[in-house]
């Protein structure tokens, strides 16, 4: 399976409708198993910004998508920088 780097939230819209149609659901299939009417499937997907992270998981959980978070390659500058941000969570 393909695989899709996703840096912006507005990269979100594309992706989700495509896995919807790959995965041969509607909006209103997708819907049914949310719990929520079709014009919120519609809204969700042209503004995947605003769904939260629970609906976001939900909702790739029914399109059969799983998020995979793996570290950039960083340069060596780069690579402490990060560390410190890491460490501060």
């Amino acid at each position: 399976m393909e695989e899709f780097t996703v840096r912006t939230t507005a990269q979100l819209p594309t992706l989700l409708k495509a896995f919807r149609k790959t995965a041969k659901l509607t909006q209103a299939d997708v819907a049914m198993r949310l719990g929520v009417t079709q014009q919120t499937v519609s809204a969700m997907e042209r503004n995947a910004e605003s769904v939260s992270a629970e609906r976001l998981m939900k909702l790739m959980s029914i399109l059969g998508v799983d998020l995979v978070l793996r570290a950039r390659p960083a340069t060596s500058i780069d690579a402490g920088r990060e560390l410190q941000t890491l460490d501060s969570w």
